[in-house]
């Protein structure tokens, strides 16, 4: 009888010895983040999805993530003596609790109309480059116009086929940064700061310098400006300025989601627009990322949500729009210029 009270006992409080804590974090911490990712990568999807059919996007922040771990133990044990002959009984239980509380935010006010409809600094656009993005992709992506030269745009009243020296001006910046000779510094200038774009001129390739010189020419850059002021607007005030109009997050996934494949019956119906195509695009134009649409799900999606029945997914394999897209959502993180807020945050109180 002794022994099995001691096997009780020992059992229902054992629980008590050890801190459940440790043990949930190599499982919990990875699983919160692939979960978080995931939702992330599909809310993303969603909403730009929605705009192709002129349907109101909305985002949500994950605020907080608290886990709340319980362990429990009780054990009751008792000895009697009825009747002179020695009796006992015993009892215990265990109890684990596993209750996680999620908090969302969403986008909305201020913080909407700061995040989705400011447009980007042009500084940001030309760090972008100089950190290794590659040019060509991240002024497509970004930029609506450079001195005047008109970018692509796919949707809405602004819709535009792009001006032929946009492509020139990309693939020369491009080149002209895989060479190296081209940098950035930020500088004061009576409590303004100016980004200047450097364009190194010692030592430059033969191929290099006649991109550099066809940049010039192209934007009506000074031949001898080595330095070149990059600020916000439409139009140069002279020759050593690059004036970049720069998109909004908002824009960015208008143009993105303007070329989202859609099923044939809903253009027929007005649901949504056919895919914007301009004389100019040529043969071989291809969107900055290839979303596909289709009434089966798909079989292997990198990323993949339902809408009004049909799916939309990129492909797995599609390694150039999975790119972008990681891409656009970086560059979410960078558009949110709302005041700073409590980050996602996992607590986890265990005993």
């Amino acid at each position: 009888m002794r022994r099995a009270i001691a096997v009780v006992l020992v059992a229902a409080l054992a629980p008590g010895c050890a801190s459940v804590g440790p043990a949930t974090i190599a499982r919990d911490r990875i699983d919160y983040d692939q979960a978080i990712t995931a939702s992330w990568k599909r809310s993303m999807l969603l909403n730009m999805v929605k705009l192709r059919y002129a349907d109101t996007p909305m985002f949500l922040d994950v605020a907080s993530i608290i886990n709340s771990y319980t362990l429990e133990g009780q054990a009751n044990a008792g000895i009697g003596w009825p009747g002179g002959a020695a009796t006992g009984n015993a009892s215990g239980f265990t109890h684990f609790a596993d209750k996680p509380t999620i908090t969302y935010n969403p986008l909305l006010g201020e913080r909407f109309t700061r995040s989705l409809m400011t447009p980007l600094q042009p500084a940001v656009v030309v760090s972008l480059i100089q950190s290794g993005w590659a040019a060509d992709m991240v002024m497509r992506m970004m930029v609506s116009s450079a001195n005047g030269i008109n970018n692509r745009f796919g949707a809405g009243g602004r819709a535009r086929a792009a001006d032929p020296a946009f492509a020139q001006v990309s693939a020369a910046m491009r080149r002209i940064q895989a060479s190296g000779s081209v940098g950035m510094r930020i500088q004061n200038d009576k409590g303004r700061e100016l980004t200047v774009l450097v364009l190194h001129r010692k030592d430059m390739p033969e191929d290099v310098a006649r991109d550099v010189g066809s940049l010039r020419e192209l934007l009506g850059l000074a031949r001898d400006a080595s330095e070149i002021h990059v600020i916000y607007g439409s139009m140069p005030r002279g020759g050593a300025e690059l004036a970049l109009v720069t998109r909004s997050m908002l824009e960015i996934l208008l143009d993105i989601s303007s070329a989202i494949e859609v099923p044939a019956g809903d253009v027929r119906e007005g649901l949504a627009p056919a895919p914007a195509s301009f004389p100019g695009d040529g043969a071989d134009y291809q969107p900055l990322i290839r979303i596909h649409g289709g009434e089966q799900p798909p079989e292997r999606p990198f990323v993949s949500v339902q809408y009004q029945g049909h799916w939309f997914w990129i492909d797995a394999n599609d390694y150039a729009s999975k790119g972008m897209f990681s891409f656009v959502m970086i560059m979410f993180s960078l558009m949110d210029t709302a005041a700073p807020r409590g980050q996602p945050i996992v607590t986890v109180p265990a005993g």
